[in-house]
């Protein structure tokens, strides 16, 4: 295979990171294609833990070139900070090495500043976001008010798309008893930014386009996960991006045939922050057990993440949405002790088996889990490399998984490090899909 995505199938945190920085050592570059700095990608390598939010995870291999896509919402004060911690961290990071998307759109101070304010207002009904400002960016984008990267290096235009939008701003801001901003204040604030990240800005659809012609390996990086999807994640308790794979094509900006295979990532057990239905959530000490072994925090934002056991009505939606080619199962390890293990594997409501979630968020709301029981399994998995090796319940479970959703497990995590993982079938070695 040559040009593969890395997305995730649950709420998000499903370990992405890891995995699209294990599958870098095989591709020529590394595309983030949509989302912003509201996920948190966290990489552990020989011991050293590092988080990106805007940078791809290849970044840390040092011969591939990195991509910021047209679609991903960039901080720009964020992104400078990102290069600078890397590079103290003695990752190269050069215009040879990292393009930013001279399309992507920029994260306004004041789009922070509404999207506090808006969560706020909501009191007990509030959605749960980072507060990072993306939806309110996404907004923009959609009236056509939005400031691009290229607007950034243009002070012209810059002057004239803050003209036009701040008044707007500012009378919302008012609305919700905040500070206004004044278009000088702004100005004076990106003009270092932009000098900072003038060499980076360039053209990454046409860049991955050249890669592709040439028969380069390009790999894709998702955030978030799949029931975060504007359209078919549990809406309105979702992120304000696509973040399935079939949006990676019109988000970058190449035909679909050019895809050839889209590897998910799934925990062993579900996880998901902020608020919304979550049918397989665990409120007991079985739930806190897996916060705690998994180190269920968010990278980003630092909230508890909410657990649960497994729930493959949701996984087995995500696959046929995805359209996915092979799975990556995370943090097996964290169910070591766990016994009995279940598995949610359709809903009932009101007497109805339901294999997928329903649309209605008040429905999903109601449903209840339809589980299946499976034997827990001991011993400390973090120090396995190869499946033989895998106490025998473990095997079981990853394979019963493998058939319930009839789709192949290619690499199972037992750890948060790169070298924590068994590798069953590498997705570059995969035969393309008919």
């Amino acid at each position: 295979m040559s040009n593969l995505v890395v997305v995730g199938t649950q709420w998000g945190d499903e370990g992405k990171g890891k995995l699209v920085d294990i599958l870098a050592e095989f591709a020529d570059m590394v595309v983030r294609f949509q989302g912003g700095a509201n996920a948190g990608h966290t990489l552990i390598v020989d011991g050293e833990q590092l988080i990106t939010h805007l940078i791809p995870s290849g970044i840390l291999h040092p011969t591939k070139r990195c991509a910021i896509g047209p679609a991903v919402v960039v901080n720009p004060e964020t992104l400078v900070e990102e290069i600078e911690t890397l590079k103290q961290r003695g990752v190269k990071i050069t215009p040879d090495v990292l393009i930013v998307s001279h399309r992507a759109h920029l994260v306004m101070p004041y789009h922070r500043a509404l999207d506090a304010a808006r969560e706020s207002a909501k009191g007990s009904k509030k959605i749960g976001t980072t507060l990072r400002g993306i939806g309110p960016c996404l907004e923009d984008k959609a009236a056509r008010m939005g400031i691009r990267m290229s607007d950034l290096l243009d002070s012209e235009v810059l002057a004239e798309r803050l003209a036009a939008k701040l008044p707007e701003v500012n009378t919302l801001l008012s609305h919700y008893g905040q500070d206004t901003v004044k278009e000088k204040d702004v100005v004076s604030s990106l003009s270092e930014l932009a000098n900072r990240l003038g060499p980076f800005v360039g053209d990454v659809g046409e860049a991955v386009r050249q890669q592709m012609e040439r028969g380069k390996n390009v790999l894709f990086e998702g955030a978030q996960g799949t029931m975060l999807d504007i359209d078919h994640g549990t809406y309105p308790f979702v992120t304000s991006s696509n973040t399935s794979a079939g949006a990676v094509c019109p988000l970058v900006g190449f035909g679909p045939h050019l895809i050839d295979g889209v590897v998910g990532v799934s925990k062993a057990y579900t996880t998901r922050v902020g608020a919304g239905p979550f049918p397989t959530e665990l409120q007991d000490e079985r739930g806190e057990k897996l916060r705690e072994a998994g180190g269920e925090f968010g990278a980003t934002t630092g909230r508890p993440r909410r657990c649960g056991w497994l729930d493959l009505a949701a996984l087995r939606y995500a696959a046929a949405v995805n359209g996915l080619t092979s799975l990556c199962i995370t943090k097996l390890d964290v169910l070591e002790g766990i016994n009995p293990i279940r598995i949610g594997v359709g809903y009932r409501l009101d007497k109805k088996e339901l294999a997928s979630p329903p649309a209605n968020i008040r429905e999903l709301s109601r449903v209840e889990p339809v589980y299946e029981e499976l034997e827990g399994f001991e011993g400390d998995l973090g120090e396995v490399r190869v499946w033989d090796d895998l106490p025998v319940q473990a095997q079981r479970y990853v394979k019963h998984l493998e058939q319930l959703l009839n789709l192949p497990v290619d690499i199972v995590s037992v750890g948060a490090g790169r070298a924590e993982t068994i590798m069953l079938q590498n997705p570059y070695r995969r035969e393309k899909s008919s």
